[in-house]
């Protein structure tokens, strides 16, 4: 379980392929901190731990992950959104995340708003997935609100400290990010809806 607020930023150090997998090992000043079998937030995608080493640390990431989110686009050198598990009885600073990409989306646009930036994303229909004014939403592993909800479409607003310390200031237009929804609307949408 995760909040969405983003403790560090990573860098993609080495990516090695074997088999369908790919191993990730991401530099990272929480690196000596973390321990095998621990769960990080990596743009948002829960994995494992598997080796630590002085400053940098490795997990796997599979085909099926890889294909569904944008971990399989990653390069050497490229910035990623880290989280650690939060631990029971910690604040709940962003809102009730769990690490599972729901699908990714394409930036639409971002604009500069006075002082912040307003991002637009889409999303494919077919998966069902919704947005609500002001509800939550998870991008790239950051809890944001949703300002501007449309069909397929929505738009966050961003302020400085968060465009400065997570990888939102390297997205442009274009840019494919992970996406999970807020976890209360799926499951209304879904009681709403009926099983299909």
């Amino acid at each position: 379980m995760f909040t969405g607020i983003i403790e560090r930023v990573g860098k993609i150090k080495k990516l090695t392929k074997q088999g369908s997998n790919l191993h990730i090992e991401i530099k990272s000043d929480v690196s000596s901190e973390l321990k095998i079998d621990q769960s990080v937030a990596h743009n948002g995608v829960c994995l494992t731990v598997v080796e630590v080493k002085n400053d940098s640390y490795i997990v796997t990431a599979i085909d099926e992950t890889l294909r569904k989110t944008n971990l399989g686009n990653l390069s050497k050198g490229d910035s990623i959104n880290l989280e650690r598990a939060m631990k029971l009885g910690d604040r709940l600073d962003g809102h009730i995340v769990q690490g599972h990409v729901d699908q990714i989306g394409v930036c639409k646009s971002v604009a500069e708003a006075n002082g912040s930036w307003v991002f637009t994303f889409t999303y494919k229909e077919e998966k069902g997935n919704v947005t609500i004014e002001k509800g939550s939403i998870t991008i790239n592993g950051v809890s944001l609100t949703v300002v501007g909800s449309k069909k397929n479409e929505f738009s966050v607003a961003i302020i400085p400290y968060t465009y400065e310390n997570t990888n939102f200031k390297e997205l442009k237009k274009e840019s494919v990010v992970n996406l999970e929804f807020d976890v209360v609307g799926k499951y209304v949408r879904r009681i709403t809806q009926g099983y299909r």
